[in-house]
């Protein structure tokens, strides 16, 4: 009989019950990494106090605790339906691999493309930014900022089918997730250095990371890689730090610690930009636009609505 490490492709299909049991005894990684990731953004804060820096905002912070909470209690919600998908997909495709360990490398490499691209059109086409604009809303880049992930994040996982599709079992599937999604807390830090070249080179860090969460025009829309940068190096999106970012949004909201606002702000103002529009034209460049070039294109008229009133209220 051939050995199982050959044996790749051609897995039998899961039952429920056996979805059941790999479900609990898949590693929890993200709730048990929950205590460490707290621990270092109190030692993080407690540095930022301690050396006088102005990576904190006491508001902003609870705001990303609260969102956090939000986040995890979301993903509890919908990690029986994401995993039927994945189980059911699994079972209807012919070739649907075994379980095997070293597996974990090439679904976490297709992973991080697709996620490459989740994360690119979350950026250029506004009614998915719905989905990520959470998590740019601090006005500060810390590891709290790891935490604001939207609570409706869910409905990317259509950017993931080729992973699903690939046959991976989903024990490798889920635990790669997990690692992907942990591998992203530590690039939140400003108190990391620039590592070296070669590292730099490949992968996300810290320095490569920060220049994403810029608001200024030339860091927009760049730097997507989860894990590995080289996706930005291959497809033209790749920009190296150079001045401090400006954190935030290019309009930067409210220091809030209301997560209900951090979450759908975006999505009522969709609708009171497509409510105000004028043509159809109009109302899906709302929907479907670049959210930077919406956003900037709101600070110009705003500006130039500021620069007209202003005669008027020096004259009075």
């Amino acid at each position: 009989m051939m050995h199982t490490a050959f044996k790749i492709f051609g897995a039998d299909p899961i039952t429920w019950d056996t979805l059941s049991g790999i479900d609990k005894a898949a590693p929890q990684l993200i709730i048990w990494a929950v205590p460490v990731m707290l621990a270092f953004t109190g030692l993080e804060y407690w540095l930022n106090n301690h050396d006088k820096r102005d990576y904190y905002n006491n508001k902003e912070l609870w705001g990303s605790i609260f969102v956090g909470l939000g986040n995890l209690a979301s993903n509890l919600v919908t990690k029986l339906l994401l995993f039927s998908m994945v189980w059911f997909v699994y079972n209807l495709i012919p070739w649907r691999q075994e379980f095997v360990w070293w597996m974990f490398f090439p679904c976490y490499i297709l992973l991080d493309l697709c996620s490459y691209w989740a994360h690119r059109i979350s950026h250029e086409q506004r009614f998915w930014w719905c989905t990520h604009i959470t998590h740019h809303s601090g006005n500060h880049y810390n590891l709290a900022v790891s935490f604001r992930l939207s609570w409706i994040q869910q409905f990317k996982i259509i950017f993931f089918l080729p992973v699903i599709l690939a046959g991976f079992h989903p024990l490798v599937f889920f635990v790669a997730n997990q690692v992907a999604v942990l591998f992203q807390f530590w690039v939140h830090s400003e108190y990391v250095p620039r590592l070296h070249p070669f590292i730099e080179y490949i992968f996300a860090t810290p320095s490569n990371h920060k220049v994403h969460h810029g608001s200024q025009e030339k860091y927009l829309d760049v730097n997507y890689g989860a894990t590995f940068i080289l996706w930005d190096r291959m497809f033209g999106t790749y920009q190296p730090l150079e001045e401090r970012p400006v954190y935030g949004l290019t309009t930067p909201i409210p220091y809030s610690s209301n997560p209900f606002y951090l979450n759908f702000h975006e999505i009522k103002e969709i609708v009171a930009d497509v409510k105000k529009a004028d043509t159809f034209r109009e109302k899906m460049f709302y929907i479907f636009g670049s959210p930077s070039k919406i956003g900037l294109m709101k600070k110009k008229q705003a500006e130039a609505l500021a620069a007209v009133e202003q005669p008027a209220e020096v004259e009075a």
